[in-house]
């Protein structure tokens, strides 16, 4: 049996618990109470900017406070992800994080921030897979092609990236190094840029998200030579995967999830993920990213935290394999 003592000290232990479950079921049941704020670590108008702005725009309505996106783009979305992570945790700075932020957890190994540890996941909202596009003047027509091409003359093709340690940077680099070829990379400050100088011919290829390359491919302005998913994109049905060209592993997804800062408290996490799960099942955010070619996926925050270190894990393997860098 405790002696008096220890059981006074349980006793006053077990009502501590009990105040602090409750403050934070009372800071769930008034939350929100002022706007919220979502940081996107990218340009405005990237392939995962304009889909959180649909779903902002319907999470406010049903929270009754605006939720305001800011882009803090910059670093391999460092800049923005570290401004979310030394915020209060109270639910009222989120982050949208994509695969940029899971590789540049290996790539940046001085960070004032844990791109991971420092964070607690809300939901994976969806995820888009990539092509391999090259400009008409290349003559490639096939992945094959490209792979002899590259072989016979190496660090002759070059690629676009949006920047050093982003998504299309290390999707490029892993088909290369399971290729076998030596790719010249070419980082732009953001995937605007990349385009434009894509599809004037100034660089040879690239692997951004399917659904902005789509325009192009039909219009004849790129050729597609396969899709970064484990099955074909529906906006481009008649390209195959890389899975098919002779590369069964591969697979890479454009993704977005939200998150908060690590402490946030649970029912406030909880709270969130509800809303977005019932953002995601409204037809108008439906159809935007049925339109966008995005996959909906709303998982659980335990789900989006272990998405989030699988990802990790998987490009830290490829960065060490490839020997990517951030020069």
């Amino acid at each position: 049996m405790l002696n008096p003592i220890t059981r006074r000290l349980a006793v006053a232990a077990a009502f501590a618990c009990a105040a602090v479950g409750v403050s934070a079921q009372q800071a769930a049941s008034d939350f929100p109470n002022r706007p919220i704020k979502v940081i996107v670590p990218f340009s405005a108008g990237g392939a995962v900017d304009g889909p959180m702005r649909a779903i902002a725009e319907q999470l406010g309505r049903r929270l009754g406070q605006q939720v305001i996106v800011e882009n803090k783009p910059g670093a391999g979305a460092t800049i923005g992800s570290e401004s979310v992570a030394k915020a209060p945790a109270d639910g009222y700075t989120l982050l949208l994080a994509s695969q940029t932020n899971a590789i540049s957890a290996t790539l940046y190994s001085k960070l004032s921030f844990h791109p991971i540890d420092d964070f607690v996941g809300i939901s994976l909202i969806g995820r888009e897979p990539g092509v391999l596009v090259v400009h008409p003047s290349f003559s490639a027509t096939s992945v094959a092609e490209l792979i002899a091409q590259a072989k016979a003359k190496p660090k002759e093709i070059n690629y676009a990236s949006s920047g050093n340690g982003s998504g299309q940077h290390l999707f490029t680099a892993m088909f290369a190094s399971m290729a076998g070829i030596e790719l010249v990379h070419v980082p732009y400050r953001g995937s605007g840029q990349a385009t434009t100088d894509l599809l004037a011919g100034v660089v040879h290829m690239a692997i951004p998200g399917t659904n902005a390359m789509a325009k192009h491919v039909k219009s004849g302005k790129l050729r597609a030579l396969a899709t970064t998913g484990t099955t074909r994109a529906k906006q481009l049905p008649d390209v195959p995967t890389l899975a098919e060209s002779g590369f069964p592993s591969y697979s890479a997804y454009v993704w977005m999830g939200l998150l908060a800062p690590k402490g946030t408290p649970q029912p406030i996490v909880d709270k969130l993920h509800r809303e977005v799960k019932a953002v995601l099942a409204t037809p108008e955010v439906q159809g935007y990213l049925n339109d966008a070619g995005i996959e909906m996926v709303g998982s659980t925050p335990a789900e989006m935290n272990s998405y989030f270190r699988e990802e990790r894990d998987r490009w830290a393997r490829i960065v060490r394999e490839t020997g990517a860098r951030v020069d």
